[in-house]
């Protein structure tokens, strides 16, 4: 005779309480059963499920179960005592060669009839930049497991950003007898933007100024969604710099916006003329700036 470990079965510790097993039934039938299960061996965990759940539910019959201990190990072959299998069967046990129609299933839906809720899916939606901000209708075709295609057109709200998990109740797979249908969530992916890189809600962007630019200062045009504003440069600004353009990013679902960051990249003109060129040689003679100081500092005793 081989040894079942029927807590292990329905993953449940040998003190569980006797809604806890129900409740671990329940659970697991409804994953395995055989009309909603994509399982191949579906069935048979099924039947044992059952199986496990008809020793366990009735006090009898699991304490004669339990008089077994736990000393075994699933599937090994051992000697029951002197008539555990008479007590197991007077506490209303499972008959040898246990079948599915052992099974009853009004105990575990209380209609008396098997409702099993629909499968929830997933599918990713991108999403331009310029549409996360405003909001946008999107036509999904949808080819689910199981069940015919199908188009959806689902509203994607204003402020959805990347990452994001939106959920459409009962649009996922069809319940069966009565069940609820299941669920689809759709995974926001917003589409790369030639010029913004967002984060949350908020936007960068790379900002290339002269040399000039960035040591004078200056008021210059630069692109935020929809448009261009000026941005002031303080002199002396400096390569990797950050600055701010607040609630320029993206709206926010609870009111706001984000904001707008440009990241400043010095740029030198990639051919300068002889007249640039000499110009760039006064500035050297006439400056005593050197970025690399801090070398020679470092490196003194």
């Amino acid at each position: 005779m081989k040894y079942k470990d029927y807590y292990a079965v329905l993953g449940i510790g040998r003190d569980a309480k006797a809604d806890e097993i129900k409740k671990a039934y329940r659970k697991l039938a409804q994953k395995y059963h055989p009309d909603v299960s994509t399982d191949p061996k579906g069935e048979e965990k099924f039947k044992e499920l059952a199986e496990a759940y008809q020793a366990l539910k009735d006090p009898g019959r699991r304490a004669a179960y339990d008089q077994l201990g736990s000393a075994h190990q699933a599937g090994e072959d051992f000697r029951p005592p002197p008539d555990w299998e008479k007590q197991f069967r007077r506490g209303g046990g499972a008959k040898a060669g246990f079948s599915f129609d052992d099974v009853d299933l009004s105990d575990l839906f209380e209609s008396g009839a098997a409702r099993f809720a629909g499968e929830d899916y997933e599918v990713a939606v991108q999403v331009s930049l310029a549409d996360a901000a405003a909001g946008t209708e999107v036509e999904l075709r949808l080819g689910l497991p199981r069940e015919p295609q199908t188009t959806i057109r689902a509203r994607i709200p204003k402020g959805a950003s990347d990452g994001q998990r939106l959920r459409l109740r009962g649009k996922g797979g069809k319940g069966l007898n009565g069940g609820r249908d299941g669920d689809l969530y759709l995974n926001i992916a917003l589409r790369p933007h030639p010029i913004f890189r967002p984060s949350g809600h908020d936007l960068y962007f790379d900002l290339p100024l002269t040399p000039w630019e960035a040591a004078l200062g200056a008021t210059i045009e630069v692109p935020v969604l929809g448009g261009a504003v000026d941005l002031k440069i303080p002199p002396g600004t400096l390569a990797g710099g950050k600055l701010r353009l607040g609630k320029k990013g993206l709206p926010k679902p609870g009111g706001g916006e984000g904001d707008l960051f440009a990241i400043v990249q010095i740029v030198n003109p990639p051919r300068p003329g002889e007249r640039e060129r000499e110009l760039y040689k006064e500035l050297g003679e006439a400056s005593g700036f050197n970025p690399r100081d801090h070398f020679a500092r470092e490196q003194s005793p």
